[in-house]
């Protein structure tokens, strides 16, 4: 399951930029271009998702005091290509005037808005390398920063042959951007909730692009704390549901800690739920795989993804909804009662011996009690029922015999184990031609005196062999054959 992450086909969401510049005048503070920004889904296949990009207005600049352009023809230079309606000529223009104005005091703005245009036009490796240039002269412009995060770690999720690179390099451009976050100055014309959902969307992107970092760096609690703040901000973007899961429980053949355990397996179940059609039923199969590992069984699957699917947001209550199969004790406990009839007497002969075996190596000592009283009296006579005598009546496989003591496997584990379980004793000595061999099954009969709970061994007394022994085939005369005579 681990190679769908490497394996998702996102498609580059194209993100549609509406710049506005207003035209300085000479040697007055340039108008400063903002940039409003429109999320695209982008198509993945398969597994898919939907994926938020960057969205907000661009900073209009990170610097209190506004730049003016002083030399006239600078001026015409970025206000004529800022100006123009075609997106081409745009782009023209204003690589021109970068090139010929290396150190305007617009250069900062005319990266950002060169950076959307050539978004408009759907070209990301020139929306990026403009990305990269703008960061390097303002290395806390978050419009450039988020971009960057955003697009390295897409394109590395996508299988992008340099993913390893880009993923160090959106980590770092995240990073970047979380530290600078706080010295983020709101664009004029903006709104407080605005500003604010804009920050917390580049919060997002910056945590996305570290969690994922951090996953294929196998720093899973790097990834688990940043994956989780993505999730709980986009809690239908498959491509950090997923993930999360997997930084939880990274190893599905390994045990984990109850905790991440649970929250493995609803996040893989929230991942089947916002998977495309095509890979929900590979990735519910995969969340149900962890339900059975943790919880002993299936039982309550369909609940817990009946639940996913109808919300979003992790249940308060997760740990009751997924609950840790149940220890060996509880197991004891509940073979045990189940046996009890109506007036709450325990009865044990219900139970085979590799059920007693259990419940006497793991059960709680009222429930070793419950068992081992129901097998003997207070008088230590045997009350099983299917006695003969004060015996009980069994079959086993000889491990080791003596001619007063056998050492037998009466369970089937410790059958396949060739594991003693059992010491029957004889009080008088066995004929050796009655002596079963080594791995022989054979019946017989003993009384259950005493046990030691771990390693498991019950002793029994006055052993009996049930087995009759095979009969002496009788001699047969021989036959006589009269020799062939010729005619």
């Amino acid at each position: 399951m681990k190679t769908i992450l490497l394996t998702v086909v996102l498609g580059v969401a194209v993100i549609a930029v509406a710049q506005g510049a207003g035209q300085p005048a000479q040697g007055q503070p340039a108008a400063q271009p903002t940039s409003s920004v429109n999320p695209q889904t982008g198509s993945v296949n398969p597994p898919t998702g939907s994926v938020n990009p960057p969205t907000g207005q661009a900073a209009q600049s990170t610097q209190p005091a506004a730049p003016v352009i002083k030399d006239p023809a600078e001026y015409n230079a970025y206000v004529s290509a800022v100006q123009q309606k075609d997106n081409t000529a745009k782009i023209s223009g204003l690589e021109a005037f970068l090139t010929q104005y290396p150190n305007s005091v617009m250069k900062n703005q005319a990266y950002e808005i060169l950076m959307g245009t050539y978004q408009q036009t759907g070209n990301i490796k020139k929306t990026l390398e403009t990305a990269t240039k703008l960061v390097t002269a303002d290395a806390c412009n978050e419009r450039g920063l988020a971009l960057l995060a955003y697009f390295d770690r897409l394109q590395a999720q996508n299988g992008d042959p340099n993913a390893k690179q880009l993923l160090v390099d959106g980590k770092k451009y995240a990073q970047q951007g979380l530290d600078c976050l706080p010295k983020f100055n709101k664009p004029d014309g903006t709104s407080d909730p605005d500003f604010q959902k804009m920050k917390d969307q580049m919060t997002s992107i910056y945590n996305a692009a570290i969690g994922i970092a951090c996953l294929q760096d196998k720093d899973y609690g790097c990834a688990i704390t940043h994956l989780r703040s993505a999730v709980d901000a986009n809690p239908t973007d498959f491509s950090v549901v997923y993930p999360l899961a997997l930084a939880y429980w990274p190893d599905a053949k390994t045990p984990t800690t109850p905790d991440n355990s649970v929250n493995a397996i609803w996040f893989a179940a929230r991942a089947s739920a916002v998977a495309p059609a095509q890979a929900q039923a590979q990735i519910e199969k995969y969340a149900r795989s962890l339900y059975v590992r943790f919880h002993g069984d299936p039982d309550g699957w369909t609940d817990v993804l009946a639940k996913a699917k109808a919300e979003s947001t992790t249940p308060a209550d997760l740990a009751g909804l997924i609950k840790p199969a149940p220890t060996p004790a509880e197991q004891a406990h509940k073979m045990v009662a189940d046996t009890a009839d109506s007036a709450g007497k325990v009865h044990p002969e219900k139970l085979d011996f590799a059920t007693w075996e259990f419940v006497l190596t793991n059960g709680a000592k009222e429930d070793q009690d419950s068992v081992w009283d129901g097998i003997k009296d207070k008088d230590g006579k045997v009350v099983v029922e299917g006695i003969k005598g004060k015996a009980v009546q069994m079959n086993g496989t000889i491990i080791s015999t003596t001619p007063t003591e056998f050492q037998i496997a009466g369970s089937s584990d410790d059958i396949d184990a060739k594991k003693a379980d059992i010491t029957l004793q004889f009080e008088d000595k066995i004929p050796a031609k009655l002596i079963p061999k080594d791995g022989a099954s054979f019946d017989f009969q003993g009384e259950p005196a005493s046990y030691t709970p771990s390693p498991f061994m019950m002793v029994m007394e006055k052993g009996r062999l049930l087995n009759k022994p095979a009969a002496t085939p009788a001699k047969k005369p021989p036959v006589h054959h009269k020799p062939a005579t010729g005619q």
